[in-house]
């Protein structure tokens, strides 16, 4: 069967899109990484990217005369690189409905908070773990969903809760939320790779696997 080819989208360190290729590697997802696009030129995760060998692009939205022809640069990757699915690792720029209609229900974001609670314009990275800490609640964790024209609102594929601790920093919940982005991205990956979600209004309904 051929392995399910992935293309991920990213601006920063790139830890979750190094944690994908290394399953994709070893066999943990029937999947490849097929390509990687950086919204920025010095973002770590090139380098990481071109570690493993995989293909890399750089697509800044400032070079372009407007967002759909930033877009369509981008989907011009993806389509010559034979995605099938969209992974927004860490992906700060925010995707028009062109760029989604065009990927409709195959594309997919991890977000490090428990969405709809420290989510949306302006809820990224630390800024995010800072918002939790302030606002004092006793539980966080990670989110994978499918990204609509929404910001963080499409529907839910998985999520994960950790308590959240009375020591805790920014940069230790960072560190502890990183973890379950990593286990649930991997594992939303494989159940849409062997078409085990169904979308039924807002809710994403995961089929069971001896039903698959």
């Amino acid at each position: 069967m051929r392995k399910a080819a992935l293309g991920i989208l990213v601006s920063g360190t790139g830890t979750n899109m190094a944690s994908i290729a290394e399953k994709c590697l070893n066999g943990t997802l029937p999947a490849s990484v097929s390509v990687v696009i950086s919204s920025r030129e010095k973002a770590p995760a090139i380098e990481k990217a071109r570690a493993y060998g995989i293909p890399t692009y750089i697509v800044r939205r400032k070079d372009y005369g407007n967002q759909i022809e930033y877009e369509e640069k981008m989907i011009e990757i993806l389509k010559a690189h034979g995605v099938d699915l969209v992974v927004l690792a860490g992906f700060l720029n925010i995707l028009s409905p062109h760029f989604v209609s065009v990927f409709r229900w195959r594309i997919i974001n991890v977000h490090p908070s428990l969405i709809p609670s420290f989510c949306g314009p302006g809820y990224y990275g630390m800024k995010v773990h800072e918002s939790v800490l302030r606002y004092g609640v006793k539980v966080t964790g990670a989110t994978v969903h499918f990204v609509d024209e929404s910001v963080d609102g499409g529907p839910i594929i998985l999520q994960k809760a950790i308590e959240v601790r009375d020591d805790d920093t920014p940069e230790t919940l960072a560190e502890r939320v990183r973890t379950i982005e990593h286990e649930l991205l991997a594992e939303a990956i494989r159940l849409i790779i062997e078409d085990r979600l169904q979308i039924v209004g807002r809710r994403v309904i995961v089929r069971r696997e001896d039903h698959a």
